[in-house]
C-alpha cells in the first residue's frame, strides 16, 4: 500500500512523515523546506504475527508494509507553478490513497501561509490545486484522443467521457464523485490516475491538549469531520509533535507514554486502520518455522488470488487451502490440535479469505 501525504506548508506534514517513518525529512517553520519528495517505508504493527511466530518458533517475521510519499507543501496556484509548483503532484499520482494533513491548532509561533487557521478553507485550497492538475492531465489526453476519434468508435466514446469529466472538474467537483456504471469508463478512469479520484484520509493535526478526547472539544476538528462526511472520507486525530516524541521510544516506553496521555493507540495505528477501512483491505497470515508473514489483500479476495500474492505459481496451480482462524490456532497450541477439534477447513477456489485467516496453500504446477 502506498499513501501520499499532502497539505499546505506548516501544517505538520513533514513532522508527521518523520514520526511515521523515522526517515528524518527536513521539517522547519517556513514554507517549502521539503524540496524533494521524501519516501519512507513503515511496517504495519500486527500483534498476531509475534504470537504466531512464538508458537512456530519462526526464524523470521515479515509484517505488511506501507510506503509513504511526502511532497512539498502546496499553496494557491501550485498547479500553475506557484511555490514549488505542479512538479511535485506527479510524485503522488501512483499512490493508493491521499493523507491530507489539516492544521487544527492555534500557535502564534507557527506561521500559517494564509494568516489564520481555517481547516475547511485549507482543504478547499488543496482540492482546487489537485483539480487543476487533473484538468491538465485530461486536456493532454483529449488532445491525443481527438485525432483518432473521427474514425474510431472506441476513441469517440472515450473522448465523450474525457469532455464530461473535464466539465465535472471545472464545476469544482472531485473526480471521485463522478458516477458511472460503464465498464469501459471505469477502466479509462483508472488509467488516467487522477489525484482527485483517490480516496482521502484527513489527518486533523491538533495540540497535545486536544488529543485525549480525540478532538471532540476542538471546533476545527468538528469542521473537518463534517466536511469528510460529505466526501465519504476517513478522519483521524493526531498531534504530529507528540507522534515525533513517541517515534523515539522503545515499544514498552511507547505504551506507557500513550497511557499517560490517555491514549490506547498511536497516530500510526489510527492511520493504518483508517487506510485499511477506506481501501477495503484485510490481512491473512502464513506461519511456519521459516517465516511468519502478513499478506495484504482486498476484502472479498478468493483463495487462489490470495495465493497469487505469494507467487503466481500458487494461483496457477491452486488445489486447495487449509484455513484456520489465528485465535483458534493460538488457543489450540498447534495446527494438529486445531485439526483434531475440526477447526481447520479445507477450502476450494470459491473460498473468500477473511481477516486473520492463517492459510497453508496446496498447489501443483
Amino acid at each position: 500500500m502506498k499513501l501520499g501525504i499532502v497539505g499546505l506548508p506548516n501544517v505538520g506534514k513533514s513532522t508527521l512523515f518523520n514520526s511515521l517513518t523515522k526517515v528524518g525529512a527536513e521539517s522547519a517553520n517556513y514554507p517549502f523546506c521539503t524540496i524533494d519528495p521524501n519516501v519512507g517505508v513503515v511496517m504495519v504493527p500486527d500483534e498476531r504475527l509475534k504470537l504466531l511466530a512464538d508458537l512456530y518458533h519462526s526464524a523470521k517475521v515479515t509484517p505488511a508494509v506501507i510506503e509513504f510519499v511526502d511532497i512539498a507543501g502546496l499553496v494557491k496556484g501550485a498547479s500553475k507553478g506557484e511555490g514549488l509548483g505542479n512538479q511535485f503532484l506527479a510524485n503522488i499520482r501512483e499512490v493508493d490513497a491521499v493523507v491530507h494533513v489539516v492544521r487544527c491548532f492555534e500557535d502564534p509561533n507557527v506561521i500559517h501561509v494564509d494568516g489564520s487557521v481555517d481547516p475547511v478553507r485549507d482543504i478547499e485550497t488543496i482540492n482546487l490545486e489537485l483539480i487543476f492538475s487533473d484538468i491538465e492531465i485530461l486536456e493532454r489526453r483529449i488532445a491525443k484522443t481527438v485525432r483518432g476519434a473521427r474514425n474510431d468508435k472506441t476513441l469517440a466514446k472515450e473522448l465523450e467521457l474525457l469532455n464530461r469529466l473535464k466539465e465535472h472538474l471545472e464545476a469544482g467537483n472531485l473526480a471521485i464523485t463522478y458516477q458511472t456504471d460503464d465498464e469501459d469508463e471505469q477502466k479509462w478512469l483508472a488509467e488516467y490516475n487522477l489525484l482527485t479520484a483517490k480516496p482521502v484520509i484527513f489527518a486533523a493535526n491538533v495540540s497535545e491538549d486536544d488529543l485525549a478526547d480525540d478532538g471532540a472539544s476542538n471546533q476545527y476538528v468538528q469542521e473537518v469531520r463534517e466536511h469528510a462526511k460529505e466526501q465519504h472520507s476517513e478522519v483521524f486525530v493526531i498531534c504530529a509533535q507528540i507522534e515525533q516524541e513517541i517515534a523515539e521510544l522503545e515499544d514498552d516506553e511507547k505504551k506507557m507514554f500513550l497511557e499517560d496521555l490517555g491514549l490506547s493507540e498511536s497516530g500510526l495505528e489510527k492511520l493504518i486502520k483508517a487506510s485499511y477501512r477506506l481501501l477495503g483491505l484485510i490481512s491473512y497470515l502464513t506461519a511456519g518455522e521459516t517465516e511468519t508473514r502478513a499478506w495484504t489483500i482486498k476484502l472479498g479476495t478468493k483463495a487462489p488470488q490470495a495465493a497469487g500474492k505469494i507467487h503466481s505459481d500458487f494461483e496457477r496451480g491452486f488445489i486447495r487451502a487449509e484455513v484456520v482462524n489465528y485465535k483458534d490456532l493460538l488457543e489450540c497450541g498447534s495446527l494438529a490440535a486445531a485439526k483434531d477439534k475440526g477447526l481447520v477447513g479445507l477450502e476450494g477456489k470459491d473460498y473468500v479469505v477473511k481477516d486473520g485467516d492463517v492459510i497453508l496453500f496446496r498447489f501443483n504446477v
